[in-house]
């Protein structure tokens, strides 16, 4: 990543840094448009100034504002409550840069322009936001801050950085978890396409360090749903490996591998107390950030 603020004097970066600035600000507020025209009206205020209310809590505390918007109590939340640190935890591993529609987005694409949203809106909410990237290993390292110069950086490393080297996410994973020393919410984009065992290791070491995590499990659809017709050569894009099939007859194999697959992460991270969220690369942003801050919201 630029090492200092004159490496973004290069047009080229100022131009990728610019676009990605860009793209985070309309799907931020064309999120929050849709907000104000659904059930959700006045989530966004709740979000940035509120909790629900919970029995303790003291009376004077309810916010009757919010209440006659919404028919729910929530009370206005301390200072304290508000600077939970974020760090978002974004594989750059080759198997992200699979996209089975040549126009469409790839999972590292899909996975940018999220993490990259999501940064936007925390840093727009005042709260401490942190980036590492990873494959093999950690690539950066972002500190969390909450100023808006370091949205310039965060999106300077998200929109530089190129998927590549293998999956190796239990030892990214176990060095996220020693770089973090404090208490903080995780939110980790990944294709998760690696040993599910070792993958749940390494999230269990940022829950031991009491870090709340939640995991945006990022895949293009046509890893669900298998839509191949004939006779189809399949390439690993990690390990150059090929194999030459009939996609009619192992279709329902398959589908019924990957579900199997997809289930042992959901059950798992339900165990572990760590919040799991599918979602394909048609997924709208919209849907993938209300997860986000309902979920969110429950670690505040």
């Amino acid at each position: 990543m630029p090492s200092n603020a004159a490496d973004y004097l290069n047009p080229d970066v100022l131009q990728q840094v610019a676009r990605l600035d860009l793209k985070a600000k309309f799907v931020v507020e064309g999120f929050f448009a849709g907000l104000h025209r659904s059930p959700f009206h006045g989530f966004s205020v709740e979000f940035s100034e509120h909790r629900k209310y919970t029995l303790g809590d003291e009376i004077k505390m309810i916010d009757w504002s919010v209440y006659a918007k919404t028919d729910k109590l929530y009370v206005r939340k301390f200072q304290a409550e508000t600077n939970l640190e974020c760090f978002l935890l974004v594989d750059m591993s080759e198997s992200m840069a699979y996209r089975h529609q040549p126009r469409g987005l790839s999972k590292m694409d899909y996975a940018t322009c999220l993490a990259a949203a999501m940064g936007y809106l925390l840093i727009q909410q005042q709260d401490p936001v942190g980036l590492i990237t990873f494959d093999t290993a950690l690539r950066n390292y972002l500190p969390a801050r909450s100023k808006r110069g370091h949205l310039v950086s965060i999106l300077g490393e998200l929109s530089r950085n190129k998927p590549g080297g293998r999956t190796r996410l239990h030892a990214s994973l176990a060095q996220a978890a020693e770089l973090l020393r404090h208490r903080g919410l995780v939110v980790l984009f990944s294709d998760l396409l690696d040993d599910p065992e070792s993958v749940l290791e390494g999230l269990h070491l940022l829950r031991f360090r009491q870090h709340e995590v939640i995991v945006f499990h990022i895949l293009d659809r046509a890893e669900t749903e298998f839509p191949f017709q004939g006779m189809t050569l399949f390439q690993d894009v990690e390990t150059a490996e090929r194999v030459q099939v009939d996609p009619e007859s192992v279709r329902e194999a398959y589908r019924a591998h990957m579900e199997a697959f997809l289930e042992r992460y959901r059950r798992a991270c339900e165990r572990a107390s760590i919040d799991y969220v599918q979602m394909t690369t048609s997924t709208p942003f919209d849907s993938a950030l209300l997860e986000f801050l309902v979920r969110r919201e429950r670690k505040c």
